[in-house]
């Protein structure tokens, strides 16, 4: 299907079974439980670097201007152990490889010893995520929700976050175990912490569509 009406007005788009259950379990027995919150490095995994490199860049490919690289993977584990709330946010960071000044790129902080830094707008425009839901995720525990059409609106600062949750109609973006979401970074998103015993995990996979300038390099590649 095409879902890029909806990436182009909404900022994000529900795909739905682009896992069978074989193939959820497997994720399951391969990622185990997350550290905390959640795992980052998960492109170190040969297997999900594989998913990564296969069908989900086969998915992103139709939406970025150019061939798709898997730069970011985060895995997701929400359970009554390892619960939390996100506050409305944009995903306005890359992981580095090292700290290294360019003009335009900046500032810089650090995330688990990994350096990230916040590109160019028009950067953040040329990326897509890709959130493989590995359970169903509902109003309960924890599902993703989001302010559509938000992604439009450029940067934001806590001001503009504010006025948008008024003037913008949250969604819960409900999925089923074998879902995807795609989610461009600047689409305003949030959760709220679980209320369910049923756990909610999501691998999550961030991916370019740009060169980064020299002589910056992705981290882990």
């Amino acid at each position: 299907m095409n879902y890029r009406d909806d990436l182009d007005t909404q900022g994000f788009a529900i795909v739905p079974k682009l896992l069978d259950e074989v193939a959820c379990r497997a994720l399951w027995d391969l990622l185990g439980d997350a550290d905390g919150a959640g795992t980052r490095g998960m492109l170190r995994v040969p297997e999900v670097m594989r998913l990564a490199q296969s069908l989900l860049a086969d998915l992103v490919r139709p939406h970025l201007p150019a061939e798709p690289v898997a730069v970011r993977g985060i895995f997701f584990d929400k359970r009554p152990e390892t619960n939390w709330l996100v506050a409305w946010h944009q995903d306005i960071t890359l992981a580095l490889k090292e700290r290294i000044e360019v003009p335009g790129w900046g500032p810089w902080s650090v995330k688990d010893g990994t350096p990230h830094v916040q590109p160019p707008v028009e950067c953040l425009e040329q990326m897509l995520t890709v959130r493989l839901h590995l359970d169903d995720a509902d109003a309960d525990n924890g599902a993703l929700r989001v302010l559509p059409g938000t992604h439009r609106l450029g940067r934001l600062h806590a001001e503009s976050i504010a006025r948008c949750r008024e003037t913008h109609t949250e969604v819960l973006c409900t999925a089923k175990a074998g879902d995807a979401l795609l989610l461009r970074p600047l689409l305003l998103h949030s959760s709220s912490r679980s209320m369910s015993e049923h756990r909610r995990r999501v691998l999550h996979i961030e991916f370019a569509g740009f060169e980064l300038p020299q002589p910056l390099g992705w981290q882990g590649m």
